[in-house]
C-alpha cells in the first residue's frame, strides 16, 4: 500500500525508499517483528482461555513431551496475523507473484486452523482426514500454480548448470503443485519441538529473500547464470516478512514453548516456501536449502514403508527429531543441533548461485 502510494504521489526525499526493495524488506521484517510482539500476550492469553487443555499430546511420544499438556495450539494465527499486515503495508500489491503466494499462505494456514479445530475440539492428535486435506492442499496450490506459471515458463533448471532447464510443458503446473503441497507438510512435520520448525523456516526465508532479489535483476541473474524472473525480486519483502513474523513468535516459542504454532503456521509457513521456490524457479534448491524438512519428511515415509512391508522400524520413533530423543538427547540439544544443519544446507543452497 505504501509503494502504491509513493508511486502514485511521487514522493521525493527520503519517502523515496519506499521505491526501493532492500527498503521495503527491512521496513516489512520490522513491522512484522513488532506486531508480533506487540500482539503475542494477549492472542496467547485468549487461546489459552478458549482452548482450556491446549493442543492433544500423544500418549504414545516421547514420556518427556507429557509436560506440555496445557499448552494451546494455532500459534500459527499470531504469525499470520503479523505477516498480512506488514505486507499490505510494503508490498507491491500490482504484482501477480505476491498474490499467489497470499493465497498459498492463506489457503493452507485455513485448511490447518480447521485440522488445529478438529484436535482441539475432539481432544484428539488424529485432526482431519490426511486424504481431505491434502485434496484441499492440491486445489490451493493448484491455483497458485495457475496464476505463477502464466508470468513464468515451465522449465525446471537444474543447480550446478549454467541456464540448463528441463521443459515440462503442462506437467509443470503439476510439478509446481506438488512443490508446494510437498513444502507444506515436510515443515508441518518438522514441527514437533520447541522452536525446531520455526528457527529454519526463517533461515530458508532470509535465503530465498537472496535468491528472489538477484532472479528478479536482469544484470545479477545474467551474471550468476540464473533464470531472470521479471517481478520475482519482490518476493524478498514477501521472505523479510516470513522472518519478522517468525522471530515474533518464536520469542514466545522458545523452550518451555508458550504457545505452539500448529498446523495452522506450519502448513502456511511451509506453503509458502513451496510456492516462492516455484515463482523465483528454485525448486530443487528449496530441496538443498529445506533440507531438513526433506529429510523430516523421508523419515516418515520409509518408517511406514518399511514398517508396514516387514513390522520392524527402522527409526526409534518417527519423524526423525523423535528418534534423537530416544537415543537419549535432550529436546533443546536436538533443537540446536538442527538449526546448525539447517545454515548449512542454506549455505550449501546459496552456493548453487555462484557455482553455476
Amino acid at each position: 500500500m505504501l509503494y502504491l502510494l509513493a508511486e502514485y504521489f511521487n514522493f521525493e526525499g527520503l519517502f523515496n525508499l519506499v521505491r526501493y526493495q532492500t527498503a521495503r524488506a527491512g521496513a516489512t521484517l520490522l513491522t512484522a517483528l513488532l506486531i508480533g510482539l506487540v500482539i503475542g500476550p494477549r492472542f496467547i492469553a485468549m487461546l489459552r482461555v478458549r482452548q482450556g487443555k491446549g493442543q492433544p499430546i500423544r500418549e504414545d511420544g516421547p514420556q518427556t513431551h507429557l509436560a506440555k499438556v496445557g499448552t494451546p495450539t494455532m500459534g500459527g494465527l499470531m504469525i499470520l496475523v503479523s505477516l498480512f499486515i506488514s505486507l499490505m503495508l510494503w508490498m507491491d500489491l500490482s504484482n501477480p507473484f505476491i498474490w499467489a503466494c497470499l493465497a498459498v499462505t492463506g489457503g493452507f494456514g485455513l485448511i490447518g486452523f480447521l485440522d488445529d479445530y478438529d484436535k482441539v475440539s475432539k481432544a484428539s492428535h488424529r485432526g482431519v482426514s490426511g486424504k481431505v486435506r491434502l485434496l484441499f492442499e492440491f486445489g490451493v496450490a493448484g491455483i497458485a500454480s495457475y496464476i505463477i506459471v502464466s508470468q513464468i515458463n515451465t522449465f525446471v533448471y537444474v543447480p550446478f548448470v549454467n541456464d540448463f532447464g528441463i521443459e515440462l510443458g503442462p506437467l509443470y503446473y503439476v510439478f509446481a503443485a506438488t512443490v508446494i503441497v510437498g513444502a507444506g507438510n515436510a515443515v508441518n512435520l518438522t514441527d514437533g519441538l520447541d522452536g525446531l520448525a520455526t528457527m529454519p523456516v526463517i533461515i530458508a526465508a532470509g535465503t530465498f529473500a537472496v535468491i528472489a532479489y538477484l532472479v528478479g535483476r536482469v544484470d545479477y541473474s545474467g551474471y550468476l547464470g540464473i533464470p531472470y524472473v521479471e517481478g520475482a525480486g519482490e518476493l524478498a519483502i514477501f521472505c523479510a516478512a516470513i522472518m519478522g513474523a517468525g522471530l515474533a513468535f518464536l520469542w514466545f516459542n522458545a523452550p518451555p514453548a508458550a504457545v505452539f504454532m500448529g498446523d495452522t503456521g506450519s502448513l502456511a509457513l511451509g506453503g509458502a516456501l513451496g510456492a516462492i521456490a516455484v515463482a523465483t524457479h528454485h525448486e530443487i534448491v528449496l530441496a538443498i536449502v529445506g533440507g531438513l524438512f526433506v529429510f523430516e519428511a523421508l523419515s516418515v515415509i520409509i518408517q511406514v514403508f518399511w514398517f508396514k512391508r516387514t513390522g520392524r522400524r527402522v527409526f526409534r520413533m518417527a519423524p526423525i527429531h523423535h528418534h534423537f530423543e530416544q537415543l537419549g538427547w535432550s529436546e533443546s540439544k536436538v533443537v540446536i543441533r538442527f538449526w546448525i544443519v539447517a545454515i548449512v544446507l542454506a549455505l550449501l543452497g546459496l552456493a548453487t548461485l555462484k557455482l553455476r
